[in-house]
């Protein structure tokens, strides 16, 4: 009998020998070819360690809003998988991504795969079946050896490097800026959101003659009270200002403008396009303002470059009254580097375990909190527990921020938004 989405996504949970994460692009590359996943369309691949997300939908609606069919292939999803997936901006259904499963399926033979390359061979097969004009691939993790690597990008983007799953990209930001530079291609536009960029990834992209565009050096913006303005591969006054709340988002925002710039003699984009997609992008999870009074924030934000850009956004808001965190985080991230960005951006701490096995347990949860001199701190059974807690004890002008892992968000966006 044909396997559901669900059956099929828990069969590949356990499928493969080495887990859900096995580097490297020999098994991926050989289905890839039983499959003649040949894409003819231009393919933007994005990159990062924070804000990959974001760059991705601010590319996916304004190419949308210039009448574009688009591709999307992100990662990983909050509330269902089919998120991953998207054509014009909306999750595919589950009969496509079954289609393409057993088609994967026939093709690998005794080629065993991972979760990730099954969903990166499949949204590409269903995009590919679709005849789209773009495809937008976000990177899982690192860039060199990452499954969408299999695919020749028209255009890479790099939006930011920092320490983050060292145990397979290294321990140093040189390492890391090595990894993530992979994705560049010869004579391919390689875009960096972050100034000055790692010396690696500078000396890759000269080795193989790949066109660096530095953020503020090779593209610019200003930013202004209602207004921006971008200047580099297209140069536009008066943009409104992007729809995703955070001081980064412009930053974002301007690696995916120099990008469609660099395209813009295959896919020309007008203004008006730009400007419309700005402003109907969507991310969730990404500093997300679900609720006034008291004020309620979803942030995946899981390592310490992202706990700072937390940190900085807070001081863009109103003053609170109390500011509660709601927070959880797996095992295997940097928790002191997040909780040294964050621990006086909070009078309460509301935390609770993820039921996961990379999860952290209440009683390492509770000490690490210790070690970084936090006080005030209740623990709960669960997150959505401790959410409602929060909930429950704030006032009309304190403010609730839950954040710490995708996992952690994912449990409280099921309650608000689902």
């Amino acid at each position: 009998m044909q396997k559901t989405l669900s059956q099929w996504l828990a069969h590949l949970e356990t499928a493969h020998s080495n887990g859900l994460i096995d580097m490297g692009l020999t098994r991926i590359t050989q289905v890839k070819n039983a499959m003649q996943l040949t894409p003819t369309c231009p393919i933007i691949i994005v990159g990062g360690t924070n804000g990959k997300g974001s760059t991705c939908a601010f590319l996916s609606h304004i190419y949308r809003a210039a009448g574009y069919t688009v591709g999307t292939l992100t990662s990983p999803h909050l509330l269902r998988f089919n998120e991953r997936i998207a054509l014009n901006c909306q999750a595919v259904d589950d009969a496509k991504i079954v289609a393409a499963f057993e088609r994967i399926e026939v093709a690998r033979g005794d080629i065993s795969l991972t979760y990730f390359e099954f969903n990166t061979l499949a949204a590409v097969d269903i995009f590919q079946r679709e005849n789209v004009d773009v495809m937008i691939l976000e990177v899982g993790l690192g860039g060199r050896l990452d499954a969408v690597n299999i695919f020749d990008a028209d255009c890479t983007i790099i939006t930011s490097v920092d320490l983050d799953h060292q145990n397979f990209l290294g321990d140093t930001i040189e390492q890391v800026g090595y990894e993530k530079a992979g994705i560049f291609r010869a004579h391919t536009p390689a875009i960096c959101g972050q100034n000055p960029p790692p010396q690696t990834m500078i000396n890759y992209a000269a080795e193989i003659g790949a066109d660096l565009h530095i953020v503020q050096h090779d593209f610019t913006y200003q930013i202004h009270e209602n207004t921006w303005d971008f200047s580099g591969s297209l140069n536009i006054q008066s943009l409104p200002h992007p729809a995703l709340h955070g001081s980064y988002q412009f930053n974002n925002a301007a690696c995916a403008l120099q990008a469609i710039g660099s395209l813009k003699t295959q896919l020309p984009v007008s203004t008006n396009a730009i400007a419309q997609g700005l402003q109907s992008a969507t991310n969730i999870g990404r500093f997300q303002i679900v609720q006034q009074n008291p004020m309620v924030i979803l942030d995946v934000g899981h390592n310490p470059h992202a706990a700072r850009a937390l940190s900085d956004n807070f001081k863009n808001l109103p003053t609170a009254t109390k500011r509660i965190a709601v927070f959880s985080i797996l095992a295997d991230k940097d928790i002191d580097g997040v909780l040294g960005s964050l621990k006086n951006d909070f009078d309460d701490w509301y935390i609770a375990p993820l039921d996961m096995p990379r999860g952290m347990n209440s009683t390492d949860l509770l000490a690490k909190m210790q070690q970084n001199n936090i006080s005030s701190i209740k623990i709960f059974q669960n997150i959505q527990a401790a959410y409602q807690a929060a909930l429950s004890d704030a006032q009309e002008h304190d403010r609730i921020t839950i954040f710490g892992s995708f996992h952690t968000v994912s449990e409280i966006a099921q309650m608000l938004i689902a």
